[in-house]
This record gives C-alpha cells, sequence and structure tokens, in this order.
C-alpha cells in the first residue's frame, strides 16, 4: 500500500514537471514585424476575406452536449446552490443541472465531469457532409469549438491528455473539420475558452453545502485530475479570466500549441483579450506565423470580446453594436443554446437573415453556432432552419457577401426600439415592421432590404433625390428573386415603388438601386 502511494505520488511530480516545463517554455514566433505591444498592432489590416465573408457558422459542440441539458454543463453539474444572477449571490436551492446530474448518473463526488467525457462518442458526426450543407446555406468560414471553459480539447494535444484523441469520439475533432472546411473553399477557424477555465471550473473542488451529502467533496478535489479541473485557485482569484501567472503562462502555452498545429485563418477568445502581455504574446505569434505561413501576407483575424481600435476584430455576443463601426467586427450568437437541450426553443431562417443583414449593414460579420446533438447530426427543426436561410443566400447573396456599408445602414422604426444585448452591444426589439429598411452598398449599386415583406406603397426616404444622404438620379430598381418590371419614381424626398404584383417566398426582400453615371 505505501509503495502504491509513493510511486503516486512520483507519478503526480512527474507529470506536474513536464507540465511546467511546457508552460514555462511557450514556443513562439518571435520573428515578423508583429511585437506584442499595442502600438504594434495598430498596423494590422483587416483581411479583405473576412470583410467579404460576412457569414460564418460554428459548432460549439462537446461533451457538455451529452446530458443534453444545454450550456455550462460542467459547472452547473456541480452547484448544489445555484447561481442566481439577479441577486448575484447563491440561492438556497440546487442548480436544475446539479439535481439533473444526481438523478441520472449520481452525486459529484463518484461521478464528476471526467466520466461524462467518455460518454460523448460523436457516433453519427459527418463532417464533410454537415460542410456541404453549410456552404449551401451560405457561410464562408467555418469555426470549430477548440476547447470550452470544461478544458477538454478537440485537437490532437500533445500537452494535454484530456483531448478528443485519446477519450470520448478518438477523433481529432478540430483536424477533421478544418480538412472538411478546406474541401469545400471555406476558410477555417477555431474558438478558445480557455482563459475563463481556471476559475469557472473550481465549482469542481466544492462539496455540497446542504443535503445528505453536505461535506462530501466532489471529484475534482483528487489531485490525479488536477490536469483536469486545474489546480485550487487563491480565494481572490475569482474573475472571469485569472490572475494566477502559472495559468496564464500555460494557457499561452497551449493556445500556442494550437496555432501552430492548425494555422487557424480565425481565432477567438470567449473573453476581452486574455492576459496582458501574455495575450499580446499569443496575437503577436498568430499574426507573424500566418504571414510566415501565406509568403508575406497577414490574412489571420483575432477575435475577442473587447474594442479593437483597429487592432483585431471585436466580437460582440447575443448582440449588434448599435451603429456603422469604422472597423470590422463579428456577432456570435446560436439558433438556440449554446449546446444541445431537449425541447429548446430555435430561431426561425428569418430571424437568422435579419439578423444576418443587420450585423451586415453595420460592417458586421455573423457567427453562428448550429447546435448539434451529442451524436453530432443535426435534428430536424435544425434542417428546417437551415433550408429556410438556404433558399434566401443564393438569390440575395449579392447584396450580402463583398458588399460594405452605405452611409447610413437603415432607416425605420427599428432603429429607435433598441435594447441592451445580453453580453453588450444592443439588440432590435421585434418584430421589424414593413417600413424598417437596412442598406449595403458596392460599387456604384446601394442595396435596400426591407425586414419584413412590404405592403401598399413602397417609400425608402434615404434615395430621394434631394435628402442629405443622396443627390444622385437613379438608374433602375430591380428585387433580386424577381423578373418583374417595377414601376418607380424617385422624388424629392424618397424613391417610391409601386407593389410588385407578386414577393418573393422570404420575407426579407431586397431592392437593387443604380444610380445614373
Amino acid at each position: 500500500m505505501k509503495n502504491r502511494i509513493f510511486l503516486k505520488i512520483g507519478m503526480m511530480i512527474l507529470a506536474a514537471g513536464f507540465m511546467f516545463s511546457a508552460v514555462a517554455q511557450p514556443k513562439a514566433n518571435e520573428t515578423g514585424p508583429f511585437k506584442p505591444t499595442d502600438e504594434s498592432f495598430k498596423e494590422y489590416k483587416y483581411p479583405e476575406w473576412f470583410r467579404d465573408a460576412k457569414f460564418g457558422i460554428w459548432a460549439h459542440w462537446g461533451p457538455q452536449a451529452v446530458p443534453r441539458q444545454g450550456d455550462w454543463y460542467a459547472k452547473k453539474m456541480y452547484q448544489n446552490q445555484a447561481w442566481d444572477w439577479s441577486k448575484n449571490a447563491f440561492s438556497d436551492k440546487p442548480d436544475e443541472d446539479y439535481t439533473y446530474h444526481v438523478a441520472h448518473y449520481g452525486h459529484p463526488s463518484k461521478f464528476g465531469y471526467k466520466d461524462i467525457i467518455p460518454l460523448w462518442k460523436a457516433e453519427r458526426w459527418d463532417p464533410e457532409k454537415l460542410m456541404t450543407l453549410y456552404k449551401k446555406v451560405g457561410a464562408k468560414y467555418f469555426v470549430s469549438m477548440g476547447t470550452h471553459h470544461d478544458d477538454f480539447f478537440l485537437w490532437n494535444s500533445k500537452l494535454h491528455r484530456w483531448n478528443a484523441v485519446n477519450m470520448g469520439p478518438k477523433k481529432d475533432v478540430v483536424g477533421l473539420w478544418q480538412k472538411a472546411a478546406k474541401k469545400e473553399g471555406l476558410r477555417f477557424g477555431v474558438s478558445e475558452h480557455l482563459g475563463a477555465s481556471y476559475t469557472w471550473f473550481q465549482a469542481a473542488r466544492g462539496a455540497d453545502k446542504t443535503g445528505p451529502m453536505a461535506g462530501v467533496p466532489y471529484d475534482g478535489n483528487d489531485e490525479q485530475y488536477a490536469d483536469l479541473y486545474h489546480k485550487k485557485a487563491a480565494v481572490d482569484d475569482t474573475g472571469w479570466l485569472t490572475k494566477d501567472t502559472e495559468n496564464q503562462k500555460e494557457w499561452l502555452s497551449m493556445i500556442t500549441e494550437l496555432i501552430d498545429m492548425y494555422h487557424p485563418d480565425l481565432l477567438y477568445s470567449d473573453s476581452g483579450m486574455p492576459f496582458g502581455d501574455v495575450g499580446r504574446t499569443m496575437i503577436s505569434h498568430l499574426y507573424n506565423s500566418d504571414r510566415t505561413k501565406n509568403g508575406g501576407t497577414l490574412e489571420a483575424v483575432y477575435t475577442c470580446k473587447q474594442p479593437s481600435n483597429g487592432m483585431w476584430v471585436q466580437d460582440v455576443e447575443r448582440g449588434a453594436l448599435d451603429s456603422i463601426s469604422p472597423f470590422p467586427w463579428q456577432t456570435d450568437t446560436s439558433i438556440g443554446d449554446w449546446y444541445y437541450r431537449t425541447g429548446q426553443k430555435y430561431m426561425t431562417g428569418t430571424e437568422v437573415i435579419q439578423m444576418l443583414v443587420d450585423i451586415v449593414s453595420k460592417n458586421g460579420n455573423l457567427l453562428l453556432n448550429v447546435v448539434q446533438t451529442p451524436e453530432g447530426d443535426l435534428e430536424p427543426d435544425v434542417m428546417k432552419i437551415l433550408d429556410e436561410i438556404a433558399q434566401w443566400t443564393p438569390v440575395n447573396g449579392e447584396a450580402i457577401y463583398g458588399t460594405r456599408p452605405w452611409k447610413v445602414y437603415g432607416e425605420g422604426p427599428s432603429m429607435k426600439k433598441q435594447v441592451k444585448g445580453q453580453f453588450g452591444g444592443v439588440k432590435d426589439v421585434r418584430p421589424y415592421e414593413s417600413t424598417d429598411v437596412r442598406f449595403t452598398t458596392k460599387g456604384e449599386t446601394v442595396y435596400a432590404f426591407f425586414m419584413s415583406k412590404p405592403s401598399g406603397e413602397i417609400k425608402i426616404a434615404s434615395l430621394g433625390k434631394n435628402t442629405k444622404l443622396n443627390s444622385k438620379s437613379i438608374a433602375s430598381v430591380k428585387m433580386l428573386g424577381s423578373d418583374e418590371k417595377l414601376s418607380w419614381k424617385q422624388e424629392g424626398d424618397a424613391l417610391v415603388i409601386n407593389k410588385p404584383a407578386k414577393f418573393p417566398e422570404w420575407q426579407v426582400i431586397t431592392f437593387k438601386v443604380d444610380f445614373k453615371k
């Protein structure tokens, strides 16, 4: 017994030594024009592929889908006391995911998240089939989950044993997604949520506060699993991003490995720029290594939840900016919950299209999570949503892809009916009215999107002959998706279009307006 204890301690010391070695000497590309400073990052030029792409699809997918209970399962299954967001404090009731876990798997002291991981088999996952579908839907880039806050890596990591090649599906999920994306000609990105994991996952090191198992430690307290659940955090280390410098160095090592193995076109962090100079080191390495890959041309995009000032792409979760940004930006959102949840309500295809149009009109891109089952396929409700989008994009895509914002992003009542988004930015109050319009432009052409199918006479005030926004005479007006010759006149205060005999099937109607030269 004593020998076994010494052997276990020896193995833990050895593992810790390996981890320290990997963390203390993170590989970084120190050659190239970009230094880990804000001043250097201000020389960043946004790649045209991203500015033109406008629409990406995201696979926010992994072991947390297995229980079919939605997002944050790996944390909430350990919350004997639920977090009350309205009071910013713990309640006296268990989280519903904790209750579900105990009922279906057992107490987290005996059956923890480490035991959920092997249940993720992804047995119906066909990345090539899905990528073909996503291209048909209109996506120009695809983003794979790299690692969520659960500290489980979906790539073939040499630094971290808790990965999808060693466990679960036993496949290089990131690598297979990337291969499928390249085959379809889509740009490829990866998301990392590791920075928040060090504090987020401390719940696994707790114990029940109440009930018959009160005081019994959860499995995260077993130090043989510390490389999954992380070391115990200091009492005051409770922010979204850890302030522990060893954890920050480990993060840099892990994300550097991800960059060097896959050379993604886009890297997303689920936070502001992480860890000060540590994060800057990562960004400079991403930019410089991408230049090397592309023969001196920088095509990589880094996106995080912080205003960019031209240094990267700002990401807004579940919301949008309220005006045209001088810098390209991105919304990340999901058609439903972030992970699969039984009985969840999804957005409609029309709602996705409306969101895409609004975002593009303000110089943004939409990154949309398409919710996969734990097995890796899509349920019929999701397929129906994608089919609706796939009917719209081939016809209306010329007004989306490769466009730029016009002088204003829109007109109509929705511009005065905005509320704060869940994680920053704003949201339009729905439903849109038939007078809500959004604009994009390409060359001398202006595209006007009616966010809801117009009724009666159609007016676009911004395109009047004598308005402050426009003094040009219009040469032609066409409705995308129709060969019907429209009757229209450009008055001083508005472009007036007679109602067409027939509208296309979809709700968001696009008019193409060309001007006299």
